[in-house]
């Protein structure tokens, strides 16, 4: 039994959500999200809950159960208050600034690295240092900081790079003599 997938999702005042087939779509004060179920699941609108039950007790079906409920919870919290992702720069030199619709990193390369923002992601630099993420799609979210974040990732010895906000990088002592 999924402890996640029995807990029904509430929906709280100002967000409504919507069902046809297999697709919730849900509207809230920040804007409008849908997701798609696969047939391992069946999804049912009851009042202000939305409820999720796997059809039949296979191994996917169990395991689409939580996953599906869990999307559906995103889809809720996306819409009310949306999702934030914060990113730490470390280096002598390393910097980062918006330009427009285009985040520019100085992170130690020859040249500097323009970052395209996509739509449904607004990026803020508070301080040279440090990048703000936000949007009310998790996975769009999540895949914005990890695509900055790849380009120069923290390295283990100095702790250099671009790191999430909270991160431990493991240390490794240098070259002994």
């Amino acid at each position: 039994m999924s402890r996640i997938g029995k807990k029904p999702v509430e929906l709280p005042k100002g967000v409504s959500a919507t069902l046809s087939g297999q697709t919730v779509e849900v509207k809230g004060p920040k804007g409008a999200l849908s997701f798609t179920a696969t047939d391992d699941v069946t999804i049912t609108l009851e009042g202000t809950q939305v409820k999720v039950m796997p059809r039949g007790m296979s191994r996917r079906a169990r395991s689409q159960w939580g996953l599906s409920r869990t999307m559906v919870a995103n889809l809720v919290t996306g819409v009310t208050t949306g999702f934030k992702k914060e990113l730490e720069i470390n280096g002598v030199g390393y910097r980062a600034a918006m330009q427009g619709n285009v985040l520019k990193l100085a992170l130690g390369y020859s040249h500097d690295v323009n970052f395209e923002v996509p739509k449904g992601v607004t990026i803020t630099t508070p301080k040279q240092t440090e990048i703000v993420i936000e949007g009310i799609d998790a996975q769009l979210v999540g895949q914005v900081a990890a695509n900055i974040r790849e380009w120069r990732g923290p390295e283990p010895y100095k702790g250099k790079g671009i790191k999430y906000k909270g991160e431990f990088i493991f240390r490794k002592e240098g070259k002994k003599k």
